[in-house]
């Protein structure tokens, strides 16, 4: 999936917007893999985007482990309880975010 992969292997790209793309729970959860292993993103947003549970879920493991992301807008994702419940999870080790917006 190119959504992965322009993260994953990105070296250079510190702030991408992909407000109101359809992006869907795959996509969030294809997000949140790229956010693990990203180390170079400093801001992202996503919002208007129904990533769902899952895709809330995926990216909130991802937190846990990245080093880099300060900002992050998820507004109007829908997110729900789970994904909610895994983003406060990370941010009790996520020593960078600055900025969270769901």
């Amino acid at each position: 999936m190119w959504r992965q992969l322009l993260l994953k292997d990105n070296e250079v790209l510190t702030d991408l917007n992909l407000f109101d793309n359809n992006i869907g729970p795959e996509g969030g959860v294809a997000i949140g893999k790229a956010l693990a292993v990203n180390e170079v993103l400093n801001v992202l947003d996503i919002s208007r985007n129904d990533i769902g549970p899952e895709g809330g879920l995926a990216i909130g493991e991802a937190l846990a482990v990245n080093a880099v992301l300060t900002v992050l807008n998820l507004f109007d994702s829908s997110i729900g309880d789970v994904g909610a419940m895994a983003l406060a999870s990370a941010l009790r080790v996520n020593g960078v975010m600055t900025d969270l917006n769901i």
